[in-house]
């Protein structure tokens, strides 16, 4: 989440006239995450979230986004509901820029990250992949190879800036990801978003998976990588393997691995990596003046995509 569009009240209360929500009592902008406008709008009905899309998004994926939530919703994942107007429509337009309402969810994302969470986090994500297992959209991943390789080349000349030899490091991890990437492993509809910032807890349950905007069809292990490289690191940029073996295992009492999925997961931890480092990557290089948003270090990710290069295989995650 993040803000680049300021909504003056006079849009505000135009935009709201098509709802039946009551009057307005506050609007706050979140400045956590990077991709589109949100904003905490309180009104008379209680709490909502209001989000413009811009940036990364493409209009036509909205639909996608809005009913894979709904569907998820309908299937008891704890999920954002997007509001419809009168018209029943839950996309709509502001400033004119793509924006939608959804439900407002209760919990707090984890500060401080325990293998409980890790555990009740896996297997929140396998919930999420059955759920969405007979969802009737599609998006391929618009963040696969062809994109990491479209935000390299805005990169190029200007990554050693960051890191020396950053530049070359990339294009060599580009081109042995091609050659080693799996492409019969079980695929489906996967969030490929899920960071600890994206998902409630009331302690160790989760009451919340929100930010959606990334969804696509991808292999399922693909997001489980996702998730490792997201949740198991310590702030000092170490693996912590008890949290691996947790939200392993939390996975796999709802959806197991199969042996090859297993075998695949230091690659696809790789790949998971340097799609975030590229993300970051390209953010950083070119950050929108004025925007309220911090860019995340994209060397964060740079050591954990050495990290997976480096292991002997899936054993080095708990796994047996």
């Amino acid at each position: 989440m993040a803000v680049y569009t300021d909504v003056p009240p006079e849009a505000l209360h135009a935009f709201l006239a098509d709802y039946d929500l009551g009057a307005v009592r506050s609007l706050k902008g979140i400045t956590e995450g990077v991709e589109n406008s949100n904003f905490l709008l309180e009104t008379e009905r209680g709490r909502y979230i209001l989000t413009i899309y811009e940036k990364r998004v493409d209009p036509a994926d909205l639909p996608f986004f809005l009913g894979l939530m709904e569907h998820l919703a309908r299937h008891g994942l704890p999920c954002p509901l997007p509001v419809h107007a009168r018209d029943g429509q839950a996309l709509r337009r502001i400033l004119g820029k793509p924006a939608a309402i959804v439900s407002f969810l209760e919990g707090r994302w984890p500060r401080r990250i325990e293998a409980g969470h890790c555990t009740a986090l896996g297997e929140a994500l396998a919930a999420l992949h059955l759920a969405a297992a007979d969802f009737g959209l599609r998006r391929p991943n618009a963040l696969s190879f062809a994109g990491w390789r479209a935000l390299f080349a805005g990169c190029r000349g200007k990554a050693d800036a960051i890191l020396p030899g950053l530049e070359a490091e990339i294009a060599t991890e580009l081109e042995e990801l091609a050659r080693l990437w799996p492409n019969d492993l079980p695929a489906g509809v996967i969030h490929a978003d899920l960071f600890p910032d994206n998902v409630f807890f009331a302690g160790d349950k989760v009451t919340g998976i929100i930010d959606f905007y990334f969804a696509c069809n991808d292999l399922l292990a693909y997001d489980v990588a996702i998730c490792l490289n997201a949740w198991c690191f310590e702030q000092d940029g170490s693996f912590n393997v008890t949290k691996a073996k947790a939200l392993l295992q939390g996975y796999r009492q709802r959806r197991p691995l199969s042996p090859d999925e297993v075998a695949a997961l230091p690659v696809l931890a790789r790949g998971s990596a340097l799609r975030f480092l590229m993300t970051r990557l390209y953010d950083w290089l070119h950050q929108v003046e004025g925007a309220l948003v911090k860019p995340k270090d994209p060397r964060e990710y740079l050591r954990k995509l050495r990290f997976h290069r480096g292991v002997a295989g899936p054993r080095a995650y708990g796994l047996g």
